[in-house]
């Protein structure tokens, strides 16, 4: 089966790791770093500067990262996802 986001095209038996988070901001200049959404919604409100969020899929050694801007967008893009899943 394959999937597609963002138009492009992977292959679902091969893909180790298919997850969303938040993309955090370190504090050392334009770094960030990925934390859960629950923990972003149960900790870490108001505690972290939120650079955005995302669908990140890791095939073998290979990372594809796809970033939205709001949660919204990321839950869209993950929906999208689980319907295509369903078929």
């Amino acid at each position: 089966m394959i999937i597609t986001i963002q138009n492009k095209q992977f292959e679902t038996k091969e893909i180790t790791q298919l997850y969303p988070a938040c993309l955090v901001k370190t504090g050392f200049e334009d770094e960030t770093t990925q934390m859960s959404l629950e923990w972003i919604d149960v900790e870490g409100k108001d505690k972290v500067e939120i650079a955005g969020f995302g669908v990140f899929l890791n095939i073998s050694e290979e990372k594809h990262s796809f970033i939205f801007d709001t949660r919204e967008q990321m839950d869209e893009a993950i929906a999208e996802i689980a319907s295509q899943l369903r078929k």
